[in-house]
Order: structure tokens, then sequence, then C-alpha cells
């Protein structure tokens, strides 16, 4: 079967069973503070498995695009060297929300697996947990007693709580779980070998490919377990190593997953992929690696220098350096691949379709950018060696400035090391880098508390769009600590604050009880599809009705600047073409930005068009028409703008104003008109194809236009009132310019003069010409009688110790054969400048120095001549 096949079989298998086929979330999460990535197929479950909503299905499979580069599902390092391991891939999954358990699953795989995809039973292992006396749980004899159905018992392993445990978290759902591993070896290798003694021992050619897991318990932040009311089953199968067990590889990369990929890197660089174990690697890594770049950008995580922006940038300068260090490849690479992903896996995710001319570009300017900081690298090692010639080691800390400062690998900066002779402080390095580590965490930390249940059982409820203030209850809250404040947060049964989401800042507002006790609403979150309130302290009493009320003001503005978003969206592929689509946005109440993929700067010309096609949006005071629970189909159906990276359930909101019309959960004015005035701020590039539009509306656009006309008013006083300002300004440019070029001629003059005077003035001391020059003169003219100076002597030192204004200064120059024979006027400023108490420097040939002490301008003169002097 080809890689198509076996997805194809599995999402029909499980649909035959019942299943729900929905398709895959964005592998970049948005609204989710505890995960950057997707890195399992539950996590756009969470919030089914939490009981923070009703499950739509209660049987649901898909293929689900993952990543898993952070925290500690890490594969970066592996990934290449290996064979099964991956950044991304694609892990498909059935679950079960409250239905069936561990019977039906179990059965379900067997059959899958040696029924439709015929693998060889008789190279099946299935593992179970073997309980924990710390938790309290005992072995999962009941997974046991299922598998003896197909297995025997010498093939059914007991593990420990790392393989056989599954955890969301530190806190959360979690249950035991039963993994299926796969024996690919030669039947000699098992014949010689018991590959029940190979299970979860690092074999690759002895792998886990289907982990099923049964989760029935809640664990709390306490650590302390608890059943939950309900019991879901979560299954995980890596597409890869199942391409791999299926069409008879020893290696994910020789299954058609990779192998074209292959090919295409081959072709490109023109090396064999067996050439040697080093080309092998690179275009294992660079063919992984490709993969989650290209996801990455389509779902909308441009590469950058923080959170997850940063984990792309470093995947692709990580594939980036095995091109260029062992394919020999000095130019972009990676984006020449992105027509074979398209071709090869864009049938099943259309985003790379959709969005390749944007991830080429991304990746080209990515590429050209890196490929010139590792040729800066490389020259910084040459010096790095250079000056640790004598012990031929580079300390911890350079090689950690390289690697912090300047984005060179470590890994590269020992391999050009271990090439010249040279060796890397390796622990001091990590000392460094712990040190970095540790000041992120003592930013960042944070300790939650767990959650209290103040009304046990009951649901939470968001009415903000139809309502300012609402009476609510307490359902829980926690404690937070961080590093600088400590404080709660609140889950309110209905809640009228918007909760900071798709680029929209949270509500902000007060609680206030029956005895008129007031409670600050600071910031309201969503976390795990729940409104979470932040708040500085805690009612008195904890039970009891409370109302809730938003900060009005604040909410109009937000909802103002949110409106605007879309009118601009409806703007630009108007005037400017249907390419551009929105590529992330963040809405506050004093101004917003919006980022869209687009080509090329937008001229003031088309900004200004821009600017007043919003603005006729606005004055003809269009209504909002908004439908809610509408069928995600029946919605695009509408025209209904659609963004790739979001993830829509199967019910959407749908805002509508005209004839601009788009998929959008967040706050919306009721009519355009509110809006009052929309004021474009800036035009920006963030990254290759992607351009930034900053503006606001409303009281704070009228701000802006005000002090703008101010400024207009105070230079035409400034002109006396002239009623052609910009001809003015540019008469006094050419005035100022003219002036300019005058004094610089007088500049000149004054220095020829002071030239001809030292040089008759000039003294030899030791075969040394020394040219002094001492009174009140500007530093310009000094600098100019220096250089006049410096094309007509040899063997001659230019020392003037002056005033200029209330400052002492020094200069000094020095002929260029003098600076040939190690003369340095940088290093001997600095030693004489310390008599006027300050500091200087320059090139060997010329130096300046200033300071607060005129009284010692002789001494420090006289410590330039003996300087200059002592030498030959």
């Amino acid at each position: 079967m080809t890689s198509k096949e076996i997805r194809d079989n599995f999402l029909k298998f499980f649909e035959n069973k019942g299943h729900a086929i929905v398709p895959s979330a964005p592998m970049v999460v948005k609204d989710d503070p505890t995960l950057m990535f997707t890195n399992a197929g539950m996590n756009q479950f969470k919030d089914w498995f939490l009981g923070n909503a009703e499950p739509l299905h209660k049987r649901v499979a898909d293929t689900q695009k993952c990543l898993r580069v952070s925290g500690k599902h890490n594969d970066l390092e592996e990934v290449g060297h290996d064979t099964y391991h991956h950044t991304m891939f694609e892990m498909l999954g059935n679950w079960s929300f409250g239905d069936y358990f561990k019977k039906e699953a179990i059965d379900w795989a067997w059959e899958l697996l040696t029924k439709v995809y015929k693998l060889d039973s008789s190279r099946l292992y299935a593992t179970v947990f073997e309980g924990s006396q710390e938790d309290g749980i005992s072995a999962d004899d009941q997974a046991r007693e299922e598998w003896q159905k197909y297995l025997p018992s010498e093939r059914i392993l007991f593990g420990n709580k790392k393989d056989n445990f599954w955890e969301m978290g530190d806190a959360g759902p979690c249950g035991p779980c039963s993994e299926i591993h796969v024996d690919i070896r030669d039947d000699k290798q098992r014949a010689e070998v018991d590959g029940a003694t190979l299970v979860n021992c690092g074999d690759p050619l002895v792998i886990e490919i289907w982990n099923l897991v049964f989760i029935q318990y809640n664990r709390k932040a306490s650590g302390e377990l608890v059943p939950l009311p309900q019991k879901h089953v979560d299954t995980g199968m890596g597409l890869e190593r199942l391409c791999m067990a299926i069409q008879g590889k020893k290696s994910n990369y020789d299954t058609d997953v990779f192998s074209g990929m292959i090919e295409t890197i081959s072709a490109l660089t023109g090396k064999p992929y067996m050439e040697s174990s080093a080309t092998e690697v690179a275009m294992r890594v660079i063919a992984d690696h490709i993969r989650a770049i290209s996801f990455s950008i389509a779902d909308g995580q441009l590469p950058s220098n923080v959170k997850a922006g940063y984990v792309i940038r470093r995947i692709l300068r990580r594939a980036v350096r095995y091109a260029y260090t062992f394919l020999g490849s000095s130019e972009p690479l990676l984006c020449r691949l992105v027509p074979t992903l398209v071709k090869e896996m864009g049938g099943a995710f259309p985003e790379l379709v959709h969005q390749q001319n944007l991830i080429e570009r991304v990746i080209r300017e990515e590429e050209e950018s890196f490929l010139r900081t590792l040729e800066k690298g490389i020259r910084l090692m040459d010096t790095l060696m250079e000056k640790n010639s004598a012990t031929k080691q580079i300390c911890g800390e350079d090689a950690f400035i390289l690697y912090d400062t300047f984005g060179f690998p470590i890994d590269l900066s020992e391999l050009i090391a271990k090439e010249n002779g040279y060796s890397i402080d390796h622990a001091g390095f990590e000392r460094e880098l712990e040190k970095q580590k540790e000041r992120s965490r003592n930013a960042t930390s944070t300790q939650e508390g767990d959650w209290i249940e103040v009304k046990p059982g009951s649901s939470a409820e968001f009415v903000g769009y139809d309502k300012d203030e609402e009476m609510v209850e307490i359902l829980r809250y926690r404690s937070v600590k961080t590093k600088t404040r400590s404080y709660y947060q609140l889950v309110l049964n209905k809640s009228p604050f918007y909760a900071e989401s798709g680029g929209q800042v949270g509500d902000t507002g007060r609680l206030i009880s029956a005895d008129s006790q007031e409670i600050i609403v600071t910031n309201t979150i969503k976390e795990n599809n729940l409104n979470i309130h932040l708040t500085d302290k805690l009612p008195t009493k904890l039970h009891g009705v409370f109302t809730a009320i938003i900060d009005k003001e604040r909410r109009d503005s937000i909802a103002n600047n949110h409106t605007a978003t879309h009118l601009l969206h409806k703007a630009l592929r108007e005037l400017l073409g249907t390419h551009i689509e929105q590529k992330g946005s963040s809405v506050n109440s004093e101004y917003f930005r919006f980022d869209f993929s687009h080509y090329e700067k937008i001229s003031d010309e088309d900004l200004r068009r821009v600017e007043n096609f919003v603005n006729r949006f606005i004055r003809k005071n269009l209504t909002r028409d908004e439908f809610r629970d509408l069928p995600v189909e029946q919605a695009k159906g509408m025209g209904a703008m659609a963004l790739f990276g979001e993830k829509y359930s199967e019910k959407v909101r749908v805002i509508k104003f005209g004839d601009s019309i788009e998929l959008c959960g967040g706050t919306h004015t009721s009519a355009t008109g509110n809006i009052g005035l929309f004021k474009i701020l800036s035009e920006s590039a963030i990254a290759a194809g992607v351009r930034r539009i900053e503006a606001t509306t409303g009281e704070s656009a009228q701000r802006i236009v005000q002090e703008s006309e101010d400024m207009v008013k105070g230079i035409k006083n400034l002109l006396g009132s002239s009623p052609n300002i910009i001809n003015s300004i540019q008469k006094l440019v050419t005035e100022n310019e003219d002036y300019r070029k005058k004094f610089e001629e007088l500049v000149r003059e004054r220095a020829q003069s002071l030239k001809d005077r030292v040089v008759e003035q000039m003294e030899s001391i030791n075969g040394v010409n020394i040219y002094i020059l001492s009174g009140e003169y500007s530093a310009d003219v000094v600098k100019n009688t220096a250089f006049i100076l410096r094309s007509e002597i040899r063997n001659g030192a230019f020392i003037a110790g002056f005033t200029d204004g209330d400052k002492a200064s020094l200069t000094l120059l020095y002929s260029d054969d003098l600076v040939s024979h190690g003369f340095n006027a940088s290093k001997d400023i600095r030693e004489a400048a310390k008599f006027i108490q300050g500091g200087g420097g320059g090139q060997n040939f010329f130096a300046t120095a200033g300071g607060k002490d005129n009284r010692g301008i002789k001494l420090a003169v006289d410590k330039l001549i003996e300087l200059a002097t002592k030498r030959l």
C-alpha cells in the first residue's frame, strides 16, 4: 500500500465503525497557553476530555499533523540520525468520549493491523501498565485479558509508569495505555534474539507503532489521582512508522513518505543519497525538516526570534546547516523542495497548495539570511581559533556568544573546531546555556494551585455577545503565583467577559457582590475553552450571586477596532487583489495591527485609497448581520472567509457588514458608523511575502489627526504663518545646504592656515617630527588640519591639545610609515586622556579624546610627545 492508501484505509475503517471523520487541527496552536504546537492527536479535543464542553461526537477519527520539538516531547536531536524519529509527523487516531473502552479499542486495533493492513501477527507485541504503588493503581489486567484473545502471554509485556501511563501534563486527564510494537527484523535476527527483550529498548527495528490510551483518571495539581466520571479512549499511530512496517522497509526514510523528497534533494545537490553516512543523515534531516517548516508557515506561524517562531527558525537553520556543511549547498535549497512536498502531500492537506508561494518566499528569505550568518560565524570562529591558538580550545562563554548573539549553532561551532584541530569547552557552554534558561525560568515561572470547586458539576457559558452585565455565580477558582505577583483565576457560570483569543485582547471589568464588595477583573483569558477571569483578590463570600460588569467603553473601542480589521481586509482584497489573506492580527482598545500576504511595499497612494475605502464603509453605517451556530460549509457557501491555520468547529459564527463576510468569534460593533474614523499609522514588512498595517479608529484616530494639525500649526507659526509650508521648508533646506557648504569651506581654509603654522613650528625629537597645536578650536577644524597633514608628512606625529567650548580635547595623528612600525594612536590617546579626566579612542593612525579637566591639557600633550618619540 502507498502512504495515501494507508491513510485512506484507516479513515475508512473507523468511519465504518461509526466514527465521525474530522479534519486535522492546525499544527500551530493559537489559543492554548499551555502549548505552542499540536504534539498529539488529542490536543484539539482537550476541552472534551476536561469536561469543559460537550463532545460533538461520541466517536471520532482523523489524521493529525503534529510537531514534537519543544518541552518533554522533543525528538529534534534524534531526527535524521535514526530511522524513525521526526519533527513533523502524521498521527492517525481514533477516540471514544464516554462510549466504547478497552475491549473495542483493542479488538479494532487488531482487526485493522492484521486484517486490513495484513501485518504478520507473529511480529506484534503489546504492552500493558504494570501498576503504580506510588499512585495506588493496580496492574491493567483488563487490557491484558483483552490482548490474550490475540497474543500469547509471552508477547504481552508489562510496562512501567514511564512507558505505559499517559498524562496530558503535570495535571489533567490521564490513564494507563497499551502500546503495540512491531518487530521488522529479518527472520534470522528474530531467531537469534527474542523480540520481547527488545521492546522499548531503543532498537530501531522493534518499534512502537500504536498507543491505545485509556483515560480514566484526572491528575490534580497536588499529584492526587481521582477517577473521571466518564472513561475515554485516545489512540495515536504514527503514519510514517506504519508505512515502514507495511511497506517492508527498515527505515521510515525508505518509504514513499520520504523517498520522493530525498530523490529531489539528491538531484538538486548532485550527491547520491548513499554516498556516505554524512550525506544520508543530512538528506534525512532536510527531508524531515522541510515538512515541519512548510506546514508551520501554512498554518500561519512565520519564523521569528520568539516562542513558536523561534522553534521554526531553529528547525529551518538546522536544515540549512546540514545542507551547507554536508551537501555543499551554499545557495538556498529548502525553498526549491516545496513543489515536491506540495505534489506529494497537497491532496491530503490543501493548505500547502493554497499557500505554496508564501511558503517558498518565506523559506528563501530565511535561507539567504542564515547563509550570510553562517559565513559571518565562520569568520568569527577563525578569530576565536587565532585567539586561542596556544590552548587549542575555545571557551564555553565565547561559544555561547556565537550561539546566542549570532544564532550560530553549537554543533556547527564544534564541527569547525574539530576540523581545525580545536575543541570547545562544552561544559562551559552548557553552564552559560543553563544560566540563560534559569533567567528565563525565573522571569516566567508560574505556580498554579488546584482548582477549588465552589459549585461542582455546573457548566460555564459565555453571554458577552448579547450582554455587558450579568448576574453570575463562581463555579471554581485557583491561586496563581509568579515571580512578580500573586493573583486568582475564577470561572463563572455565565460570563459577559470576552476571553483573549483570535488576536483580540480580553475584557476587564468588575464583579460586585450582594453586599457591594467590588472585585476588579484585570484580564480574561481562555484555557481549554474556558473563560478564566483574573483578579487580584477573592470575594469575602464565594457563594452567592455577583453582578459581572465589563468595562463597556473599553469593550466598545476594541469592538470598533476589530470590525475595522474586517473592513481593512475587504479593502485590501478589493483594491490590491484577492491573493491577500489575513496572516494574523492583534486588536486592543487603542489600535490594531493586521498582517496579510502581499509581495511588495504598498505605495502611499494605495494606502490612501485603502484608508478612503474603509472610511466610506464606515460612513455607510452598515449594520451588523450575525449568524451563530451555522454549519461551517453553509457559512463558506455564503462567501465567508475561512483562514488557513485556524481551527473551525462544525458550527461557526459569521459576521457580515455589507459584502464583508468573515468567520469570527470576536466582538464587533453593531454598525460601522460607530467606528467614527479609520486612520492608518504605518505599513511595513514582517517577513517575505507578509506585510503589516497598524491602524486605529474612533477617538484614537481623532487624536492622531489633531496632533498632526497641531504640528502643522506650530510649523506655520515658526515660518511666520506661511500659506505654503512645504515651499517654505524647502527654501530653508536649500539655504541650510548653502550655509553648510560655506561653513565647510571656511573650516578647510582655517585648517589649511593652521597646518601651515604647525609645519613652521615643527620639532624633530628622536627622529620623529612633532607637530603641536594648542589653543581654542572646534573639533572639525582640528580634524581637517590633521587629515591635510597626513597626506604631506613622513615620520610625523600631529598632537593637538585644545579646548572646544568647555571641553578639554585631544587629537593624535601618526603618519602611515609610523603606523607600519607599530605606532597606535588609539592606544596612546587613551593613556594621555587620563590627565584630562576623560577617555577616547579611534584607529591606529588617528584618535581623539575628550575630558572635563582643562588644567591637564599640557600634561596630556607632554605624555603624547613622550609616547610618540620613545619608540624609534
